[in-house]
């Protein structure tokens, strides 16, 4: 079985039995977006703390 379907696998049948559809397909889509982050990281995409507040600081003008 490929990592993609073991992990998706994994995080399905770490949920509740009452999880509903949409809970379990949000563990799923958070799983993706840190992976994706994670990702990001490793290969050097980020930015710093500081330019992020000057972003956000431009927002509000």
């Amino acid at each position: 079985m490929s990592d993609v379907k073991e992990k998706i696998t994994e995080i399905v049948q770490s949920q509740p039995d009452d999880a509903s559809y949409e809970e379990i397909l949000r563990e799923l889509a958070f799983e993706h977006m840190v992976q994706r982050g994670l990702k990001d990281v490793r290969e050097g995409r980020v930015v710093s703390n500081m330019a992020m507040e000057q972003q956000i600081r431009s927002w509000s003008k």
